[in-house]
């Protein structure tokens, strides 16, 4: 995939300028994004004299929408995130994009039927005694609904658009030549690791496009949040599930992104704000695992008031230290102790050790202070991220690829959240999960339960390890060996794990002494 070719991915470039300019869509987003008069200028009369170039797309959508749409399922996605901050793009443009979620053109009946015969080897009609016409069609799939044969359960059938995995390779291989370019010739930008994030990216995508890993994301999620008030997910159906279908139990409900509906079904939308932000929270901390694409076209609101989620083709997992460093991150905002939340970066690697914790703290302030005891809707979340973009750069941040699709997730479930109660304030939201969390993983109970971790992989290798290290000391002898003397290697190994050994011992008395302040 990093075979960039230059002359196609040149003329994709040039297609999409040409595309966004044919449509319409170049002055939309350059007058949603506030552009200068000189960008604007510069901009279109580069894209001009290809404007033929471009795709049409369908007359019938808004600008953005046609060329996205025009151009591919990874314009698609981009465009999906941006339909949920209406603060950084404006309601209209936010408006427009939202139809992106779940409301494509389809692709036939038909075509959508031979796919599951050829997956699973069996005519629909021997499984569905009802099939639908497309209730959903998004960038990747689209859903019908239907009713199993046999029991008569209603369940929604997910299948993959045709020819899909070709058009996303397309526009990955064009986003790399994107990326190598800014590299060689932004030399700034090669702390963000462009070629890393579109990697990332690749990774997280080309997964959505086997639905066998998505019927077992879905699977482990609603394991994992079984317990969770107010929140469901929808059962798997196994047995008609593979590659290219995934069947799961029919979730019946508001969609979460229709307001007026929300409201005549008499929800309150204050309540679901919150329970939305702390969902998201709750099963990113603890759990490590969580829903990786939280628009609104992927949830709805049960009769019953219960958030139901579905689409599990974008999942996230981060490890139990990374949790711990995000939660300790978030913790301090909230308290507003940036020096606290400029040491953990620092102690994290996140910022080099050559910087200035002091001066890093104040640079954080500036970026949190704003949102303190302010309405929301006079929060711009746009300029906050850009100062916030200014500062990473000016300390030399490097850009962390396992944390960007949380990150990027934590942007549109903010924005999900304030479109359903525009006077919500994020961190008093968050702050009763962190501070459990911060409790829980971080405080007395967590140095026991990792030494009661540490204890149980002791018991298991404990009795193996006098051999295991003399092992090692014979193959670090030099043959003919005169005496039998462990290297410099060896030796400070065996001192590094004395002083961890003594570290632990040191932290469990620390910690039954008495409890963390919080």
């Amino acid at each position: 995939m990093e075979a960039l070719r230059g002359p196609h991915n040149i003329f994709r470039l040039i297609r999409t300028g040409a595309t966004m300019e044919r449509t319409g869509a170049m002055d939309v987003v350059l007058t949603a994004m506030d552009a200068p008069k000189t960008l604007r200028v510069a901009a279109r009369a580069l894209v001009w004299p290809f404007r033929w170039l471009g795709y049409r797309g369908d007359p019938a959508m808004p600008p953005a929408t046609r060329a996205l749409t025009a151009l591919g399922p990874a314009y698609i996605k981009f465009g999906q995130v941006l339909s949920t901050r209406p603060d950084v793009v404006g309601n209209e443009l936010a408006a427009q994009l939202r139809v992106l979620q779940d409301k494509l053109p389809p692709f036939p009946v038909a075509q959508a039927k031979a796919s599951i015969e050829a997956e699973l080897g069996i005519a629909p009609d021997m499984i569905f005694s009802e099939f639908s016409e497309p209730v959903a069609a998004a960038s990747i799939a689209q859903v019908h609904k239907a009713r199993l044969r046999d029991t008569g359960e209603e369940v929604a059938v997910k299948v993959l658009r045709p020819g899909v995995e070709r058009a996303f390779r397309k526009d990955i291989d064009a986003f790399y030549f994107i990326a190598r370019f800014v590299e060689v010739f932004s030399p700034w930008s090669r702390r963000l690791r462009p070629m890393e994030v579109i990697r990332h990216f690749e990774g997280v995508v080309m997964g959505e496009l086997d639905l066998r890993l998505e019927s077992a994301a879905a699977s482990e999620f609603a394991d994992n949040t079984a317990g969770d008030k107010g929140f469901a997910v929808p059962d798997v159906k196994w047995h008609h599930s593979g590659r290219r279908v995934m069947t799961l139990g029919w979730a019946e409900g508001t969609p979460l992104g229709d307001n007026a509906a929300l409201d005549a079904a008499g929800h309150d939308r204050v309540a679901l704000s919150e329970r939305v932000l702390q969902l998201f929270l709750r099963h990113a901390l603890r759990d490590g695992f969580f829903h990786g694409d939280m628009h609104q076209g992927n949830m709805k609101v049960a009769p019953n008031g219960d958030i139901i989620a579905y689409d599990f083709g974008i999942m996230g997992h981060i490890d139990g230290y990374t949790r711990r460093v995000y939660a300790e991150i978030l913790y301090g905002f909230i308290r507003r102790d940036y020096k606290r939340v400029a040491e953990v970066h620092f102690e994290a690697g996140y910022v080099p050790a050559d910087r200035d914790v002091d001066e890093f703290a104040r640079a954080l302030r500036a970026v949190g202070e704003p949102i303190f005891g302010m309405d929301a809707t006079r929060i711009s979340m746009g300029r906050l991220l850009s100062y916030l973009f200014e500062v990473t750069e000016r300390f030399g941040m490097q850009t962390r690829t396992e944390l960007i699709l949380l990150q990027r997730t934590m942007v549109v479930v903010e924005g999900v959240a304030r479109s359903l109660d525009p006077h919500m304030n994020i961190w008093q939201v968050a702050r009763p999960i962190v501070e459990d969390y911060i409790k829980t993983s971080i405080g007395p109970r967590a140095v026991l339960s990792d030494l009661s971790a540490t204890a149980r992989v002791m018991a298991r290798f404990g009795p193996r390890l006098p051999g295991l290290v003399e092992a090692a000391l014979i193959a670090q002898s030099t043959p003919p060996p005169e005496r039998r003397r462990p290297s410099r290697r060896m030796v400070a190994l065996l001192l590094l794990g004395g002083v961890a050994t003594g570290g632990l011992i040191t932290m469990a008395t620390l910690s039954l002494a008495g409890p963390l302040a919080f």
